[in-house]
Protein backbone atom coordinates (compact mmCIF):
# COMPACT_ATOMS: atom_id res chain seq x y z
CA UNK A 1 0.00 0.00 0.00
CA UNK A 2 1.29 3.41 -0.93
CA UNK A 3 1.67 5.85 1.93
CA UNK A 4 -0.70 8.66 0.97
CA UNK A 5 1.26 11.12 3.15
CA UNK A 6 4.33 10.74 0.88
CA UNK A 7 2.63 12.22 -2.22
CA UNK A 8 2.81 15.87 -1.12
CA UNK A 9 6.50 15.37 -0.18
CA UNK A 10 7.25 13.92 -3.61
CA UNK A 11 5.53 16.85 -5.26
CA UNK A 12 7.54 19.30 -3.19
CA UNK A 13 10.78 17.49 -4.06
CA UNK A 14 9.98 17.64 -7.79
CA UNK A 15 9.28 21.35 -7.49
CA UNK A 16 12.63 21.88 -5.78
CA UNK A 17 14.39 19.92 -8.54
CA UNK A 18 12.68 21.97 -11.27
CA UNK A 19 13.52 25.19 -9.44
CA UNK A 20 17.14 24.11 -9.08
CA UNK A 21 17.41 23.26 -12.77
CA UNK A 22 15.83 26.60 -13.68
CA UNK A 23 18.25 28.57 -11.50
CA UNK A 24 21.20 26.61 -12.89
CA UNK A 25 20.09 27.35 -16.45
CA UNK A 26 19.69 31.06 -15.68
CA UNK A 27 23.14 31.19 -14.08
CA UNK A 28 24.71 29.56 -17.12
CA UNK A 29 22.99 32.01 -19.46
CA UNK A 30 24.08 34.94 -17.29
CA UNK A 31 27.69 33.75 -17.25
CA UNK A 32 27.62 33.23 -21.01
CA UNK A 33 26.33 36.78 -21.48
CA UNK A 34 29.11 38.15 -19.27
CA UNK A 35 31.73 36.23 -21.19
CA UNK A 36 30.33 37.49 -24.49
CA UNK A 37 30.38 41.09 -23.28
CA UNK A 38 33.93 40.70 -21.99
CA UNK A 39 35.11 39.26 -25.28
CA UNK A 40 33.42 42.01 -27.27
CA UNK A 41 34.96 44.82 -25.26
CA UNK A 42 38.28 43.26 -24.21
CA UNK A 43 39.96 41.18 -26.91
CA UNK A 44 42.64 40.22 -24.37
CA UNK A 45 40.08 37.75 -22.99
CA UNK A 46 40.65 35.54 -26.01
CA UNK A 47 43.99 36.78 -27.34
CA UNK A 48 46.67 39.47 -27.07
CA UNK A 49 45.66 42.77 -25.52
CA UNK A 50 45.04 45.19 -28.41
CA UNK A 51 44.12 48.32 -26.45
CA UNK A 52 44.11 49.51 -22.86
CA UNK A 53 41.33 50.81 -20.67
CA UNK A 54 42.10 52.50 -17.37
CA UNK A 55 39.05 52.54 -15.09
CA UNK A 56 39.18 55.18 -12.38
CA UNK A 57 38.76 54.14 -8.75
CA UNK A 58 36.13 56.85 -8.42
CA UNK A 59 34.69 57.36 -11.89
CA UNK A 60 33.14 60.69 -12.87
CA UNK A 61 31.16 58.90 -15.56
CA UNK A 62 33.08 60.36 -18.53
CA UNK A 63 35.02 58.32 -21.09
CA UNK A 64 38.07 59.63 -22.98
CA UNK A 65 39.51 57.74 -25.96
CA UNK A 66 43.17 58.40 -26.79
CA UNK A 67 44.11 57.52 -30.39
CA UNK A 68 47.82 56.99 -31.02
CA UNK A 69 49.62 56.12 -34.25
CA UNK A 70 52.57 58.17 -35.49
CA UNK A 71 56.03 57.22 -36.69
CA UNK A 72 57.96 60.09 -35.13
CA UNK A 73 56.80 61.54 -31.82
CA UNK A 74 56.14 58.40 -29.71
CA UNK A 75 52.42 58.98 -29.21
CA UNK A 76 52.12 55.47 -27.80
CA UNK A 77 54.27 56.61 -24.87
CA UNK A 78 52.90 60.10 -24.34
CA UNK A 79 49.18 59.42 -24.65
CA UNK A 80 49.42 56.28 -22.51
CA UNK A 81 50.82 58.47 -19.74
CA UNK A 82 48.15 61.15 -20.26
CA UNK A 83 45.46 58.46 -20.11
CA UNK A 84 46.84 57.28 -16.77
CA UNK A 85 46.87 60.85 -15.46
CA UNK A 86 43.26 61.43 -16.52
CA UNK A 87 42.19 58.17 -14.90
CA UNK A 88 44.27 58.22 -11.71
CA UNK A 89 44.29 61.94 -10.97
CA UNK A 90 40.93 63.01 -12.42
CA UNK A 91 38.52 60.08 -12.37
CA UNK A 92 37.97 59.59 -16.10
CA UNK A 93 37.68 56.23 -17.80
CA UNK A 94 40.50 56.28 -20.35
CA UNK A 95 40.92 54.00 -23.36
CA UNK A 96 44.14 54.04 -25.41
CA UNK A 97 44.32 52.72 -28.98
CA UNK A 98 47.49 51.76 -30.89
CA UNK A 99 48.70 51.10 -34.45
CA UNK A 100 49.11 47.37 -35.14
CA UNK A 101 49.45 45.08 -38.12
CA UNK A 102 46.27 42.97 -38.44
CA UNK A 103 48.24 39.70 -38.41
CA UNK A 104 50.26 40.76 -35.34
CA UNK A 105 47.60 41.81 -32.83
CA UNK A 106 48.89 43.28 -29.60
CA UNK A 107 52.24 44.34 -31.09
CA UNK A 108 52.53 48.10 -31.57
CA UNK A 109 54.02 49.14 -34.90
CA UNK A 110 53.95 52.94 -35.35
CA UNK A 111 55.14 52.53 -38.96
CA UNK A 112 52.01 50.58 -39.92
CA UNK A 113 49.52 53.22 -41.07
CA UNK A 114 46.45 51.14 -41.94
CA UNK A 115 45.02 49.72 -38.73
CA UNK A 116 44.09 51.04 -35.27
CA UNK A 117 41.94 48.41 -33.56
CA UNK A 118 39.42 49.34 -30.89
CA UNK A 119 37.89 52.39 -32.54
CA UNK A 120 34.50 50.90 -31.64
CA UNK A 121 35.15 52.54 -28.26
CA UNK A 122 34.27 55.85 -29.91
CA UNK A 123 30.62 54.83 -29.64
CA UNK A 124 30.77 55.41 -25.88
CA UNK A 125 33.37 58.20 -25.89
CA UNK A 126 32.69 61.65 -24.43
CA UNK A 127 36.06 63.02 -25.58
CA UNK A 128 38.80 62.12 -28.07
CA UNK A 129 42.50 62.96 -27.81
CA UNK A 130 44.40 62.18 -31.01
CA UNK A 131 48.04 62.11 -32.07
CA UNK A 132 48.30 60.25 -35.36
CA UNK A 133 50.32 60.95 -38.51
CA UNK A 134 49.42 60.22 -42.14
CA UNK A 135 47.10 57.27 -41.40
CA UNK A 136 45.09 55.56 -44.17
CA UNK A 137 42.62 53.54 -42.15
CA UNK A 138 40.08 51.08 -43.56
CA UNK A 139 36.49 52.09 -44.23
CA UNK A 140 34.99 50.61 -41.05
CA UNK A 141 37.47 52.48 -38.84
CA UNK A 142 37.11 55.81 -40.66
CA UNK A 143 33.33 55.49 -40.42
CA UNK A 144 33.60 55.28 -36.62
CA UNK A 145 35.73 58.44 -36.56
CA UNK A 146 33.35 60.25 -38.90
CA UNK A 147 30.31 59.26 -36.84
CA UNK A 148 32.01 60.55 -33.70
CA UNK A 149 32.72 63.90 -35.33
CA UNK A 150 29.18 64.15 -36.69
CA UNK A 151 27.94 63.84 -33.11
CA UNK A 152 29.68 67.14 -32.33
CA UNK A 153 31.60 65.72 -29.39
CA UNK A 154 34.90 67.38 -28.45
CA UNK A 155 38.36 66.57 -29.79
CA UNK A 156 41.89 67.52 -28.78
CA UNK A 157 44.71 67.17 -31.32
CA UNK A 158 48.45 67.12 -30.59
CA UNK A 159 51.45 67.68 -32.87
CA UNK A 160 51.04 65.62 -36.08
CA UNK A 161 47.28 65.41 -35.69
CA UNK A 162 47.26 68.43 -38.02
CA UNK A 163 48.19 65.83 -40.65
CA UNK A 164 46.49 62.88 -38.99
CA UNK A 165 45.34 61.16 -42.22
CA UNK A 166 46.54 60.68 -45.76
CA UNK A 167 45.05 58.67 -48.63
CA UNK A 168 47.32 58.30 -51.63
CA UNK A 169 47.12 56.73 -55.08
CA UNK A 170 46.71 53.26 -53.61
CA UNK A 171 43.56 54.46 -51.83
CA UNK A 172 41.81 55.88 -54.90
CA UNK A 173 38.59 54.02 -54.10
CA UNK A 174 38.40 55.19 -50.48
CA UNK A 175 35.44 57.41 -49.71
CA UNK A 176 37.52 59.12 -46.99
CA UNK A 177 40.04 60.90 -49.22
CA UNK A 178 38.71 64.26 -48.01
CA UNK A 179 40.27 63.52 -44.60
CA UNK A 180 43.73 63.53 -46.22
CA UNK A 181 46.22 66.28 -45.46
CA UNK A 182 46.65 66.81 -49.21
CA UNK A 183 42.94 66.99 -50.08
CA UNK A 184 42.07 69.70 -52.59
CA UNK A 185 38.90 68.29 -54.16
CA UNK A 186 35.31 69.29 -54.67
CA UNK A 187 34.33 69.34 -50.97
CA UNK A 188 35.25 72.95 -50.40
CA UNK A 189 35.07 72.88 -46.60
CA UNK A 190 37.41 69.86 -46.48
CA UNK A 191 40.29 71.42 -48.42
CA UNK A 192 43.34 70.75 -46.28
CA UNK A 193 41.68 67.64 -44.87
CA UNK A 194 40.90 66.77 -41.27
CA UNK A 195 43.67 69.00 -39.94
CA UNK A 196 42.45 72.21 -41.52
CA UNK A 197 38.70 71.61 -41.31
CA UNK A 198 38.43 70.09 -37.85
CA UNK A 199 41.50 71.33 -35.96
CA UNK A 200 42.35 74.56 -37.77
CA UNK A 201 45.48 73.80 -39.79
CA UNK A 202 47.12 71.10 -41.90
CA UNK A 203 50.82 70.31 -42.21
CA UNK A 204 52.64 73.38 -43.50
CA UNK A 205 56.28 73.37 -42.41
CA UNK A 206 58.92 73.14 -39.71
CA UNK A 207 59.09 76.82 -38.82
CA UNK A 208 61.84 76.33 -36.25
CA UNK A 209 64.89 74.21 -37.07
CA UNK A 210 64.10 70.58 -36.32
CA UNK A 211 66.18 69.14 -33.42
CA UNK A 212 68.06 72.45 -33.04
CA UNK A 213 65.49 75.10 -32.06
CA UNK A 214 62.99 74.45 -29.28
CA UNK A 215 59.61 76.00 -28.42
CA UNK A 216 58.88 78.32 -25.50
CA UNK A 217 55.17 78.90 -24.99
CA UNK A 218 54.07 82.51 -24.46
CA UNK A 219 50.50 83.55 -23.78
CA UNK A 220 48.76 84.90 -26.88
CA UNK A 221 47.55 88.50 -26.49
CA UNK A 222 44.05 88.47 -25.03
CA UNK A 223 44.26 84.83 -23.89
CA UNK A 224 45.85 85.50 -20.49
CA UNK A 225 42.70 84.70 -18.52
CA UNK A 226 41.58 81.70 -20.58
CA UNK A 227 40.70 78.62 -18.50
CA UNK A 228 43.06 76.46 -20.58
CA UNK A 229 45.92 78.44 -19.01
CA UNK A 230 44.79 77.86 -15.42
CA UNK A 231 47.72 77.10 -13.13
CA UNK A 232 50.31 77.94 -15.84
CA UNK A 233 52.75 80.87 -15.89
CA UNK A 234 53.63 82.76 -19.04
CA UNK A 235 56.76 81.21 -20.58
CA UNK A 236 56.57 77.97 -18.51
CA UNK A 237 55.45 75.72 -21.35
CA UNK A 238 58.44 74.25 -23.20
CA UNK A 239 59.08 71.52 -25.71
CA UNK A 240 62.21 70.43 -27.53
CA UNK A 241 60.13 69.94 -30.66
CA UNK A 242 60.27 72.88 -33.04
CA UNK A 243 57.48 75.32 -33.81
CA UNK A 244 55.27 74.29 -36.73
CA UNK A 245 54.44 76.84 -39.38
CA UNK A 246 50.76 77.78 -39.76
CA UNK A 247 48.93 80.21 -42.03
CA UNK A 248 47.72 83.37 -40.35
CA UNK A 249 45.07 84.12 -39.44
CA UNK A 250 43.81 80.68 -38.49
CA UNK A 251 40.38 79.87 -40.00
CA UNK A 252 36.89 80.50 -38.66
CA UNK A 253 36.53 81.24 -34.98
CA UNK A 254 40.01 79.92 -34.09
CA UNK A 255 41.45 81.67 -31.04
CA UNK A 256 45.21 81.48 -30.38
CA UNK A 257 45.95 80.56 -26.76
CA UNK A 258 49.74 80.08 -26.78
CA UNK A 259 52.35 81.42 -29.20
CA UNK A 260 55.57 79.54 -29.84
CA UNK A 261 58.80 81.48 -29.42
CA UNK A 262 61.46 79.75 -31.51
CA UNK A 263 64.43 79.42 -29.16
CA UNK A 264 68.06 78.65 -29.97
CA UNK A 265 69.95 75.84 -28.26
CA UNK A 266 72.67 77.11 -25.89
CA UNK A 267 74.55 73.85 -25.50
CA UNK A 268 76.00 71.42 -28.01
CA UNK A 269 73.88 69.18 -30.18
CA UNK A 270 73.71 65.72 -28.59
CA UNK A 271 72.21 62.97 -30.73
CA UNK A 272 71.88 60.69 -27.68
CA UNK A 273 70.08 63.18 -25.44
CA UNK A 274 66.29 63.00 -25.19
CA UNK A 275 66.16 66.75 -25.96
CA UNK A 276 69.06 66.70 -28.48
CA UNK A 277 71.01 69.07 -26.21
CA UNK A 278 68.23 71.66 -25.86
CA UNK A 279 66.96 72.69 -22.42
CA UNK A 280 64.01 74.60 -20.90
CA UNK A 281 66.56 77.14 -19.64
CA UNK A 282 67.54 78.11 -23.20
CA UNK A 283 66.45 81.74 -23.47
CA UNK A 284 67.77 83.16 -26.73
CA UNK A 285 64.97 83.92 -29.17
CA UNK A 286 65.93 82.88 -32.68
CA UNK A 287 65.92 85.33 -35.57
CA UNK A 288 66.21 82.90 -38.50
CA UNK A 289 66.07 79.17 -39.21
CA UNK A 290 68.45 77.18 -41.41
CA UNK A 291 66.53 78.31 -44.50
CA UNK A 292 67.17 81.93 -43.57
CA UNK A 293 63.47 82.50 -42.90
CA UNK A 294 62.54 85.23 -40.43
CA UNK A 295 61.32 83.85 -37.09
CA UNK A 296 59.28 85.17 -34.16
CA UNK A 297 57.89 88.15 -36.11
CA UNK A 298 55.13 87.21 -36.06
CA UNK A 299 55.17 84.21 -33.72
CA UNK A 300 53.21 81.15 -34.77
CA UNK A 301 50.34 79.92 -32.57
CA UNK A 302 51.21 76.55 -31.02
CA UNK A 303 47.89 76.12 -29.17
CA UNK A 304 44.44 77.33 -30.16
CA UNK A 305 40.72 76.66 -29.82
CA UNK A 306 38.21 76.26 -32.64
CA UNK A 307 34.70 75.01 -33.31
CA UNK A 308 33.92 72.52 -36.08
CA UNK A 309 30.80 71.11 -37.72
CA UNK A 310 30.61 68.36 -40.33
CA UNK A 311 27.92 68.71 -43.03
CA UNK A 312 24.80 67.18 -41.50
CA UNK A 313 26.46 66.98 -38.09
CA UNK A 314 26.34 68.86 -34.81
CA UNK A 315 28.71 71.65 -33.80
CA UNK A 316 31.65 70.62 -31.64
CA UNK A 317 34.71 72.06 -29.86
CA UNK A 318 38.34 71.43 -30.75
CA UNK A 319 41.58 72.30 -29.00
CA UNK A 320 44.88 71.86 -30.81
CA UNK A 321 48.53 72.10 -29.81
CA UNK A 322 51.42 71.48 -32.18
CA UNK A 323 53.50 70.45 -29.18
CA UNK A 324 53.04 66.95 -27.83
CA UNK A 325 55.96 64.57 -28.42
CA UNK A 326 56.32 62.12 -25.54
CA UNK A 327 59.45 64.01 -24.45
CA UNK A 328 57.54 67.33 -24.58
CA UNK A 329 55.17 65.88 -21.99
CA UNK A 330 57.98 65.89 -19.43
CA UNK A 331 56.99 69.57 -19.14
CA UNK A 332 54.54 69.82 -16.25
CA UNK A 333 52.99 72.96 -17.70
CA UNK A 334 52.39 71.30 -21.07
CA UNK A 335 50.70 68.35 -19.36
CA UNK A 336 48.56 70.83 -17.43
CA UNK A 337 47.56 72.64 -20.61
CA UNK A 338 46.48 69.33 -22.17
CA UNK A 339 44.46 68.38 -19.08
CA UNK A 340 42.90 71.86 -18.98
CA UNK A 341 42.08 71.56 -22.68
CA UNK A 342 40.24 68.30 -22.07
CA UNK A 343 38.12 69.86 -19.32
CA UNK A 344 37.45 72.95 -21.44
CA UNK A 345 36.46 70.95 -24.51
CA UNK A 346 34.04 68.85 -22.45
CA UNK A 347 32.42 71.97 -20.95
CA UNK A 348 33.54 70.92 -17.48
CA UNK A 349 34.89 73.33 -14.84
CA UNK A 350 38.65 73.62 -15.40
CA UNK A 351 40.67 73.06 -12.20
CA UNK A 352 42.51 76.09 -10.82
CA UNK A 353 45.71 74.02 -10.87
CA UNK A 354 45.15 70.53 -12.24
CA UNK A 355 47.09 67.64 -10.72
CA UNK A 356 49.33 66.37 -13.50
CA UNK A 357 51.72 64.29 -11.42
CA UNK A 358 53.19 61.51 -13.53
CA UNK A 359 51.76 58.06 -12.90
CA UNK A 360 54.34 55.30 -12.46
CA UNK A 361 57.65 55.36 -14.32
CA UNK A 362 57.82 57.63 -17.36
CA UNK A 363 61.01 57.64 -19.41
CA UNK A 364 60.04 58.83 -22.90
CA UNK A 365 62.15 58.10 -25.94
CA UNK A 366 63.69 60.61 -28.31
CA UNK A 367 61.46 61.69 -31.12
CA UNK A 368 62.57 60.59 -34.58
CA UNK A 369 61.84 58.05 -37.29
CA UNK A 370 62.81 54.39 -37.00
CA UNK A 371 63.06 51.63 -39.58
CA UNK A 372 60.59 48.77 -39.91
CA UNK A 373 63.36 46.43 -38.72
CA UNK A 374 63.71 48.50 -35.54
CA UNK A 375 60.06 48.01 -34.61
CA UNK A 376 60.14 44.30 -35.46
CA UNK A 377 63.11 43.81 -33.15
CA UNK A 378 61.62 46.01 -30.41
CA UNK A 379 58.45 43.90 -30.35
CA UNK A 380 56.62 46.53 -28.29
CA UNK A 381 53.43 45.14 -26.77
CA UNK A 382 50.25 47.00 -25.84
CA UNK A 383 50.47 45.28 -22.45
CA UNK A 384 53.84 47.01 -21.87
CA UNK A 385 51.93 50.24 -21.18
CA UNK A 386 49.59 48.87 -18.51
Amino acid sequence: MVDQKSKPNSSIMKNFIYLGLFLLLMACNSQKAKETTSQETTPAATGPMQWLTFDAAESNGKHIVFITGDEEYRSEEGLSQMAKIMSTRHGFKSTVLYAQEPDKPGIINPNYTRNIPGLESLKSADMVVILTRFRALPHEQMLLIDNYLKSGKPILGLRTSTHAFNFGKNDSTSQWKHYANSYNGDKEEWKGGFGRFILGEKWISHHGQHKHQSTKGLFAPGAEGHAILNGIKDGEIWGSTDVYGVRLPLPGDSQPIVLGQVTNRKGEYDENDVFYGMRPTDDEAATTNKKGEKLNDPMMPVAWTKSYQLPGGKKGKAFTTTLGASSDLLSESLRRMVVNGIYWAMDLPVPAKADVTLVGTYNPSQYGFQSDAFWIEKNMKVSDFK
